[in-house]
C-alpha cells in the first residue's frame, strides 16, 4: 500500500509541475513529499519499476494476460495446449504488433512465462499404464554382453552390420506422454485430454543398425484387403501388411525378414556376417525363420525375457520419442477439430514422425546407451542398483490474485460499467491518477479483444485447413486392390492408380458421333446414331 501511495503522489507532483503550478521540480516534489531524485528521474521520461518489467518482457502484460486466459480455456475443453504450442501463439500475438514475420521467442521463454503466472502449472496429460518385469540380475545381464561380444569376436561382425528389430503398437487415435500447460487448480496429477477414440490397433516392424540407419519400416493394418487411398500417402519402400487384428504373427515375420531386411541389407553389408539383435517372441523365433538366418549369413541374437527396457537401442531411445511425436500430432490433430484417425489419417501422419524419430544420430545414440557399440556393459550395468524413486509432485498452492473495483471490460456488460465509472469519476473531479487508471483498464479492453481476435482467427484458419484436407481424403476414390498379404508403397501406388485409372474410364461420358447413318434391314429406314 505504502508503494501504491508514493506513487499517487509522484503522478500528482508530476501533473502539478507540467501545468506550472510550481518553479522548480524541488518544489513540487518537497511538497508532494517525494524523493527528488525519483522525481527528477521521472520527468526525464524514466517509468516506474513495475512499468519498466513489463517493457523489458517479449509480451505486455496484456497479452500474457490474454494468452494465460486462451491456455486456461483450452484446458477445460480437454485441449491441454504443449508448450511449442504456446510458443507458437506467443511470437503470433508478437508479431502481430510489431507487424514481422521475424518476431521471435526464445525455447526457454514458456517456462519463464508460466513461474510468472502461478495460475498456470505444467503437468503430463498421459495415461500410465504399464507394468514392466524387474528382471536385472546383473549376472544374467553381463551373461548376455559376453554372448554378444563373443559373437562379434567368432564371426567378425562390423558395427556397420550389427542391426536391432523389433515391432511396436500404435492405438490409431490415443495421445502420448506430453507436458502441457493447463489452470494450476487441476486438481488431478495428470491433466485430462480429450483421445479421438480409435484404438484399432496397428503395428510397426523397425530395424536399424549400429551406424544410425533405419530401414524402411513394415506396416501391419488390422483389415482383410488393401485400399488403394493407402498408398497415396506411404513412402515406395514401406511395406504395407494386413491382418485380423493388425498384430505381427509368424508369417508377417518371416515376410519382413525375407522382403524387407534381406533386400536392404544384403548388399550393404561390409563383412561377411549381419547380426540381427532381437527379443524372443514367437514371430522372430519360427524354424523358418531360424533357418532363413542360417542359409543368409545373418547372426540372430536373443536377449533375455523382459530386458529390452535395458538392452535393446530400439526400447531405450527410439520407440519413446517415436510415440511421443505420433502422440503430438494426434493432439494437434483434437485440436483442429479432427474426432477420427482413420488408416489413411495414421499412413499420412506416420512417415513424418518415423523419419524425426529415428535420426541417424537418435540411433547411434540409443546403441551407444545399450552399452553396445561402442562396447561399454558398465553403461547398463552400473543402473542395475539404483532404486527408483517417485518424484515429488510440484506444489499447486498459489495466492489468488486480487482484482481492484475497477476491472479490466472483458465482455460488453463490463464495458458499459466502466464507461459509467469514468462518467461519474469526471462529474466528481477526482484525482487524475484514479480516472488515468480507469481509461487505462478501458483500453486494456479493446487490447485484450484484438488479441483475442488474432488467436481465434488463428484458430479458425487451423480448422478450415485440416477441414479441408479431411474432405479431399474423404472425397479420394475408394477400391480394394488386394485381398490380404503385403505390398510395397510402390507396388501398391501402382494397383491403386491402375484401378483408379478404370473407375475413372467407367465414369467417362460417351462421346456424341455425328452423321452417322444406318440403314434398317428389314423395312429400309435410315437410322442416326449418337
Amino acid at each position: 500500500m505504502a508503494d501504491n501511495s508514493k506513487e499517487e503522489r509522484i503522478k500528482l507532483a508530476l501533473e502539478a509541475y507540467k501545468k506550472g503550478l510550481f518553479s522548480s521540480r524541488n518544489a513540487a516534489a518537497k511538497a508532494h513529499d517525494v524523493p527528488l531524485s525519483t522525481f527528477k528521474t521521472r520527468v526525464n521520461g524514466t517509468k516506474c519499476r513495475k512499468e519498466s518489467i513489463a517493457n523489458g518482457r517479449k509480451l505486455t502484460p496484456t497479452e500474457e494476460k490474454i494468452l494465460s486466459s486462451w491456455i486456461i480455456d483450452m484446458g477445460q475443453r480437454g485441449l491441454p495446449l504443449q508448450i511449442s504450442t504456446i510458443r507458437y501463439l506467443a511470437q503470433l500475438l508478437l508479431s502481430a504488433r510489431l507487424s514481422s514475420q521475424t518476431a521471435y521467442v526464445g525455447k526457454h521463454w514458456v517456462t519463464r512465462y508460466i513461474q510468472r503466472h502461478k495460475e498456470l502449472s505444467s503437468k503430463y496429460s498421459r495415461k500410465y499404464d504399464y507394468q514392466r518385469a524387474k528382471c536385472e540380475d546383473p549376472e544374467l545381464i553381463m551373461g548376455w554382453y559376453k554372448c554378444f561380444y563373443n559373437a562379434i569376436e567368432k564371426y567378425g561382425i562390423l558395427e556397420q552390420d550389427i542391426y536391432n528389430m523389433d515391432d511396436t503398437g500404435f492405438q490409431m487415435g490415443m495421445t502420448s506422454t506430453a507436458k502441457v500447460i493447463c489452470g494450476s487448480e487441476t486438481r488431478a496429477s495428470n491433466a485430462k485430454a480429450i483421445q479421438p477414440g480409435n484404438r484399432e490397433w496397428v503395428t510397426a516392424i523397425i530395424a536399424v543398425n549400429a551406424a544410425g540407419r533405419a530401414l524402411p519400416p513394415q506396416i501391419i493394418l488390422a483389415a482383410e484387403n488393401h485400399q488403394s487411398q493407402w498408398y497415396h500417402a506411404v513412402p515406395k519402400d514401406y511395406m504395407i501388411s494386413v491382418s485380423k487384428n493388425g498384430w505381427a504373427n509368424d508369417g508377417l515375420g518371416l515376410e519382413w525378414l525375407q522382403t524387407v531386411f534381406e533386400p536392404h541389407t544384403a548388399s550393404r553389408t561390409l563383412g561377411r556376417y549381419r547380426m540381427l539383435i532381437l527379443d524372443g517372441h514367437s514371430s522372430h523365433a519360427t524354424a523358418e525363420f531360424d533357418r532363413f538366418c542360417t542359409e543368409r549369413n545373418i547372426i540372430p541374437l536373443y536377449m533375455p525375457p523382459h530386458s529390452s527396457h535395458l538392452l535393446q537401442p530400439l526400447d531405450v531411445g527410439c520407440f519413446s520419442p517415436l510415440k511421443r511425436l505420433y502422440g503430438e500430432r494426434i493432439t494437434n490433430k483434437m485440436q483442429k477439430g479432427i474426432n477420427v484417425v482413420d488408416k489413411t489419417e495414421f499412413l499420412y501422419i506416420y512417415p513424418t514422425v518415423h523419419y524425426k524419430a529415428l535420426s541417424s544420430p537418435n540411433i547411434r545414440n540409443s546403441f551407444a546407451a545399450t552399452g553396445l557399440v561402442p562396447f561399454s556393459p558398465e553403461r547398463v550395468l552400473s543402473k542395475l542398483h539404483i532404486p527408483y524413486k517417485t518424484p515429488t509432485p510440484p506444489s499447486s498452492s498459489h495466492s489468488n490474485q486480487s482484482f481492484r473495483a475497477g476491472k479490466t471490460p472483458a465482455d460488453i456488460n463490463q464495458l458499459e460499467a466502466q464507461k459509467k465509472r469514468i462518467n461519474h469519476l469526471q462529474n466528481h473531479q477526482l484525482s487524475p491518477s484514479t480516472m488515468e487508471e480507469a481509461m487505462g483498464k478501458v483500453m486494456r479492453g479493446a487490447e485484450m479483444a484484438m488479441q483475442n481476435a488474432i488467436l481465434l482467427r488463428h484458430e479458425v484458419h487451423q480448422l478450415r485447413m485440416e477441414n479441408r484436407h479431411q474432405r479431399q481424403r474423404r472425397a479420394a476414390p475408394r477400391a480394394f486392390i488386394q485381398a490380404g498379404g503385403s505390398l510395397t508403397g510402390a507396388k501398391g501406388l501402382q494397383k491403386a492408380q491402375e484401378q483408379e485409372a478404370i473407375v475413372e474410364e467407367a465414369h467417362q461420358p460417351v462421346s456424341r458421333l455425328h452423321n452417322i447413318y444406318q440403314f434398317c434391314g428389314e423395312k429400309g429406314f435410315k437410322i442416326s446414331v449418337y
